[in-house]
């Protein structure tokens, strides 16, 4: 066998690696699969957003490029900062990556020393505790309560920071709880971190543009500007502009972090793909007035399939306020029998039963951190979305007591 590096211990599978390959098998052997864990968009990128990518090659913008991005990207995401944030970012505050998930590995890579804390609210995106481990740090995980829609509170955070804190993850609207976090919560962690100035943000704002309910999106450096440096916003354009598989996204913070993530993607990817980059300027500077039909048909998706899947015995759900998913709670499950005879143990069970029974893929609340639940991704077709509820219905009535 190769030997690999010991840090690959440190790394774990994805726990619905083995329902992802059971879902493969099943759809090689022409079952109809109805896919809820899909987080993107069904819509496509907007028809100017890729004439700006025909352009860009027609053009010849298909060589390298500076490492950290082309400057007209660069002063596109400066002027959005500026517009959304409130802040002025100089351009070497800025950088660009191949996809928000580069730009978090490296800044995970260029501070963290074994040891070192991050704090990260649970649920949380699948790959936080992960990264966090791969670099020697210790993912310190906050479990919120669904009283306050899972979100990490002031107090929770004050009771975690120790010496060793260096990071706390915030990420909204959440993933996968659709949670907002609110001016006056980001207020009260604010002032906390005011008192450990030890302690760093990273601020996942890649679903900035998806809030429904008259909820507004808000950042903790717009709501203390003083907390600017000690921040490193982490956004793209795959969720708001339906640019998934563009893999391009951009971060702004301290100089010297910064400079840091440019010279790891110096000596590892290099410069983000030129096309993509043109294409996310003009998505940046073109018109927003696409996302108000998306965000009509998210919400109305949103409250379909919230209202199906809470109707349905032994499932319950809060309204999200943000992103594409819904965290449906499934601990009266727990202990009922199949129509096999088997016991469901935990949501992981549950998924299974879901996938064999009713042909729709789910994932478990094990993988954000949090069980027992299960995450659907409403990005999907309305069709598509009232089909699998149905079907999950019916699974859910065959349990037996």
């Amino acid at each position: 066998m190769f030997k690999l590096s010991n840090r690959m211990n440190a790394i774990q599978p994805s726990p619905t690696l083995a329902l992802n390959a059971k879902a493969a098998q099943l759809r090689a052997d022409g079952v109809d699969i109805v896919n809820f864990s899909l987080g993107e968009p069904n819509f496509n990128t907007p028809l100017w957003i890729q004439e700006a990518a025909i352009q860009a090659m027609q053009q010849g913008l298909t060589k390298y490029t500076p490492t950290d991005g082309i400057p007209l990207l660069k002063q596109a995401i400066q002027k959005k900062l500026s517009r959304d944030y409130k802040l002025d970012y100089e351009l070497d505050l800025i950088t660009v990556g191949a996809g928000t998930k580069q730009l978090i590995f490296n800044a995970f890579m260029a501070s963290l020393n074994p040891g070192d804390e991050v704090i990260i609210p649970a649920p949380y995106w699948v790959s936080y505790p992960e990264l966090v481990r791969f670099f020697g740090g210790v993912p310190v995980i906050v479990s919120g309560s669904p009283e306050n829609e899972f979100k990490l509170t002031a107090d929770q955070l004050k009771a975690h920071i120790t010496p060793k804190t260096r990071w706390v993850i915030i990420n909204s609207p959440n993933n996968p709880t659709g949670a907002v976090y609110s001016q006056g919560e980001l207020r009260q962690i604010a002032d906390v971190l005011m008192e450990h100035f030890h302690v760093h943000v990273l601020s996942d704002d890649i679903y900035e543009h998806l809030t429904y309910d008259d909820v507004k999106f808000s950042s903790i450096v717009k709501v203390e500007p003083r907390l600017k440096f000690r921040t490193l916003i982490c956004n793209g354009v795959s969720k708001a502009y339906a640019m998934t598989g563009w893999r391009l996204g951009f971060a702004a913070g301290a100089f010297d972090l910064i400079q840091a993530l440019n010279l790891l993607q110096s000596q590892s990817t290099s410069n983000p793909c030129s096309i993509s980059q043109a294409a996310a300027a003009s998505a940046l500077n073109g018109p927003h007035s696409f996302l108000i039909d998306w965000r009509q048909s998210f919400d109305e998706r949103r409250t379909a399939t919230h209202n199906v899947i809470g109707a349905i015995p032994g499932l319950s759900c809060e309204m999200p306020k943000g992103a594409f998913y819904l965290y449906v709670n499934c601990e009266r499950l727990l202990g009922l029998l199949t129509p096999n005879g088997e016991v469901l143990r935990s949501d992981h069970d549950v998924c299974t039963y879901l996938l064999e029974e009713a042909k729709v893929m789910v994932i478990g609340g094990s993988a954000f951190g949090l069980s027992p639940y299960f995450r659907i991704s409403y990005a999907t077709s309305m069709e598509n979305l009232m089909e699998g509820c149905q079907r999950i219905e019916k699974a859910v009535r065959r349990l037996v007591r």
